[in-house]
């Protein structure tokens, strides 16, 4: 069942052990146990793992619940792939201090949350 949400939520487990392993070893590297101290690299890492726990879980909710209702597999993966995308994207802008990169990110996070909520409502 759901596979399409089956997918994008394994995607997201290893993504998320990604991000997390990334803090880690720039915390052993900086010395920093708690916070980010002055290291503004791991202040980046910490709030791109931070980001994506805040905007991932509820859009795989939305997405489950879209799948479940049957909504097109082409609306789902238009829906995983501006997850997917605007995760990568805001990534690589919050970890190079790129608005040019991080913003469109954010577009595309934003943009799957509302297809997916829209789905559920106008559905």
């Amino acid at each position: 069942m759901l596979p399409v949400t089956s997918m994008v939520a394994a995607g997201a487990a290893i993504a998320l052990i990604a991000l997390s392993i990334s803090v880690s070893l720039r915390r052993m590297k900086a010395g920093v146990r708690l916070g980010f101290g002055d290291d503004a690299t791991l202040m980046r890492r910490i709030r791109a793992q931070g980001n994506f726990t805040e905007y991932v879980p509820l859009t795989l909710v939305l997405l489950g619940l879209a799948e479940y209702r049957d909504a097109s597999t082409v609306l789902l993966w238009t829906i995983a792939g501006l997850l997917v995308v605007g995760r990568f994207l805001h990534f690589i802008g919050i970890t190079t201090g790129s608005t040019a990169i991080r913003a469109p990110g954010m577009v595309g996070t934003y943009g799957a949350l509302l297809l997916a909520a829209g789905t559920l409502v106008f559905a």
